[in-house]
């Protein structure tokens, strides 16, 4: 009987597929939660984007809501600005997530800056999503639009999966199609499975 809560982080780099692996585990039933759509709800708030205006200035268009497309530019090309956007945002957003996370059995989240922040001990368990860089700036060239050269930008500003040791996280190679990878998403959900609930 699943009656505890086993809460699972999904985390990669900028176009790894750990989107798609959510979208897979969502597709068997599972809850997943996403740090960017929390992120997009917390904008709605005015405590929130208070202190994003009081940090940033006039980010901000005519209507009132945030100009995502001018804070991003201005924070991907300054560490120091995204330091302090981080600072604001993903304490509140992960205090959301942790909220959230509260049904027994798997509960999942997508994490995108899991390991940058020091979240991972937050989790019982960590996907971690990797693929081949040039397949990564491609995948977000056609999914945002930017330039080769804004994605490796961003890129180089992501941690390093090459200076983490794996051993300890299940790790999902995003090499192929959809079909293995939903195949690898799969294999690991059944592992989880097994591990926390002695599925058989």
């Amino acid at each position: 009987m699943q009656s505890k809560n086993i809460k699972i982080a999904i985390t990669g780099g900028i176009g790894s597929g750990k989107t798609a692996v959510s979208d897979i585990i969502a597709g068997r039933g599972y809850k997943v939660l996403s740090c960017d759509k929390i992120y997009f709800e917390l904008l709605s708030q005015g405590a929130f984007n208070a202190a994003l205006k009081q940090e940033f200035g006039n980010v901000f268009l005519s209507d009132g809501s945030l100009d995502r497309a001018q804070l991003s530019a201005r924070v991907f090309n300054n560490e120091a600005e995204l330091k302090k956007l981080n600072k604001i945002t993903h304490p509140i957003i992960m205090q959301t997530v942790m909220g959230r996370l509260n049904g027994v059995g798997l509960n999942f989240c997508e994490v995108p800056l899991l390991f940058e922040n020091g979240f991972e001990s937050l989790f019982d368990a960590v996907i971690v999503v990797l693929r081949d860089i040039k397949e990564r700036i491609a995948a977000v060239v056609k999914r945002d639009g930017l330039s080769e050269k804004d994605v490796e930008n961003r890129i180089n500003q992501q941690y390093n999966y090459n200076n983490l040791d794996l051993t300890k996280y299940y790790v999902l190679h995003d090499c192929c199609n959809l079909a293995d990878l939903e195949l690898k998403t799969l294999e690991i959900l059944d592992n989880i499975e097994k591990k926390y609930f002695q599925k058989k």
